[in-house]
């Protein structure tokens, strides 16, 4: 069983340390965690998960099959520094840093089968919309163990690194818009009399009831929004306010600006 070592100890390698314990992919035995410095963290995933922490000497990540990049883009730098050394050449590299290339890694941490990946922050429950890109130093077999490792934690898509970018903004920045159009929703609701708690009930099931009809997919989403729009009716009414407030000029600024933002963070660590 392959030896995982985290570098970084944040909400996305607990996600992702969540997944694998719970679904016993990897045994806690073989995961190790380490961070610059938040020792209460790491406390917390070693009684949570009963993983094991990085020591000073640094033995875990000499002996490691695959370590994961997992800390915030600013610290990118410094951590590649502090580890290089003590990689062997056979390990395998997964970063879920983002707007960090391949390139860029590879100039920090030498020539070595790496992999990016782009989860979302939804990993926690084991649904995140993951995509995930490597160089051509991934064998076969190592592809199929990073693609395992990452259904632990949802769904995965395998893309060209240039299109991590809109995955980024679309994937894995993609809760944050809904759960802010969750936020109206509710706010909307109680200025009409209803509760909170009652608003939120109807959000989360009016979500996942669309979700699942997109899910067939055997019809497209403007034809399901017309089938709820009948001439005169209400649903009508309120999509009219959507197009006349121009929400789609918005979704596709959100977008676009989320993209461009991951390009410029990977340009600044080329």
């Amino acid at each position: 069983m392959s030896k995982i070592v985290f570098v970084g100890a944040g909400a996305m390698a607990e996600a992702i340390i969540n997944g694998l314990t719970k679904e016993e992919k990897v045994s806690p035995a073989h995961i190790h965690v380490m961070n610059k410095s938040d020792v209460e963290q790491l406390e917390h995933l070693q009684i949570s998960y009963n993983v094991q922490i990085v020591c000073a000497e640094r033995k875990a990540l000499m002996e490691a099959d695959i370590v994961v990049l997992a800390m915030k883009p600013k610290d990118a730098i410094d951590a590649f520094g502090e580890i290089a050394s003590y990689l062997n050449g056979d390990t395998t590299i997964i970063s879920v840093i983002a707007g960090v290339s391949i390139q860029t890694i590879a100039t920090h941490l030498g020539s070595r089968p790496i992999a990016r990946v782009m989860p979302n922050t939804s990993a926690a429950v084991g649904l995140s919309a993951s995509a995930v890109c490597w160089n051509e130093l991934v064998s076969e077999r190592s592809k199929l163990e990073i693609i395992h490792i990452l259904e632990a934690i949802g769904s995965v898509k395998v893309v060209d690194e240039e299109d991590l970018h809109v995955v980024t903004a679309l994937a894995g920045s993609g809760p944050a818009y809904l759960y802010y159009f969750a936020e109206q929703f509710e706010a909307a609701a109680a200025r009409h009399g209803l509760s909170l708690g009652d608003a939120r009930q109807l959000f989360i099931q009016t979500m996942e009831g669309a979700a699942q009809m997109l899910k067939k997919g055997d019809v497209e989403p403007s034809e399901l929004r017309r089938k709820v729009t009948s001439p005169g009716g209400t649903t009508e009414a309120g999509v009219e306010q959507l197009v006349q407030h121009k929400v789609n000029e918005a979704i596709f600024a959100c977008i676009d600006a989320a993209q461009s933002k991951s390009r410029v963070l990977g340009k600044q660590y080329e």
